[in-house]
């Protein structure tokens, strides 16, 4: 693995990106967007919008890095620029570990402008610092990222690569305790919800937002998130085929 290479990926990602600007919108604008809508849908009930917004400026990247890396490697893919690295001296670690690096950097813009206009613009709370907020947002966002790069192997177009929203991150959603606790759903639900990644994101930003201690709950909440995340880069590796003429 080299870190020029690495650089030199991350850079020419972050460069596509910059010139594509619906793309850009849809990292910095929208969620915003979303935060400032649900703030008024709740005008009545600053409680609920607390208990709902704090954690979702942290879940935003999650869903936003998901589907941009699917579409951005599906792209990758479809269009041959892919197969072309790998005939170059690039390791599958290079290339991982610079899209890793590239939507980190991304996340890390993502999360202080979502931090900001939530909790400085919109009167959102949290008791243990927007900074850890932010730490975890990009956290989350590197396992979007890893799962939207394992999910676009299972895509032949962009229509495909957008199914899996529904298919794939928002039962993860409903499911996490956000909206109703998981204590109160079905029990086959409440089972199901452990196994899904989204739930330890969301068990952690609960912690981070509301008062009380952390706890050791918070510290397995992001072991399993890393564990996640390395296990789906793990599986986009393996899908990453070097061929040659």
């Amino acid at each position: 693995m080299s870190a020029r290479v690495t650089v030199a990926t991350a850079r020419r990602v972050l460069w596509q990106i910059r010139r594509d600007r619906r793309t850009v919108a849809l990292l910095l604008v929208v969620p915003t967007g979303l935060l400032v809508l649900l703030r008024y849908v709740f005008d009545g009930r600053p409680g609920v919008f607390q208990s709902i917004g704090a954690p979702l400026c942290g879940l935003f990247p999650f869903i936003v890095m998901f589907l941009v890396t699917s579409i951005a490697m599906l792209r990758e893919r479809t269009s041959g620029t892919l197969e072309r690295l790998m005939t170059l001296p690039l390791a599958k670690a290079d290339l991982l570990a610079g899209y890793a690096l590239a939507f980190g950097l991304l996340a890390a813009v993502q999360a202080a402008v979502v931090c900001l206009v939530g909790f400085a613009g919109l009167g959102l709370d949290a008791p243990h610092g927007a900074w850890l907020v932010g730490l975890l947002a990009i956290g989350n966002a590197v396992l979007g990222m890893a799962l939207g790069l394992f999910a676009s192997a299972f895509a032949r177009t962009e229509f495909q690569a957008v199914q899996f929203m529904p298919a794939i991150v928002l039962p993860q959603l409903l499911l996490c305790g956000l909206f109703v606790p998981r204590e109160e759903m079905a029990g086959l639900l409440q089972a199901a919800s452990w196994a899904l990644p989204f739930t330890y994101a969301y068990d952690a930003l609960d912690r981070a937002t509301r008062a009380g201690p952390l706890g050791a709950g918070i510290v397995i909440d992001v072991a399993v998130i890393c564990g996640v995340t390395l296990g789906a880069l793990g599986l986009g590796a393996i899908t990453l085929r070097r061929r040659t003429a």
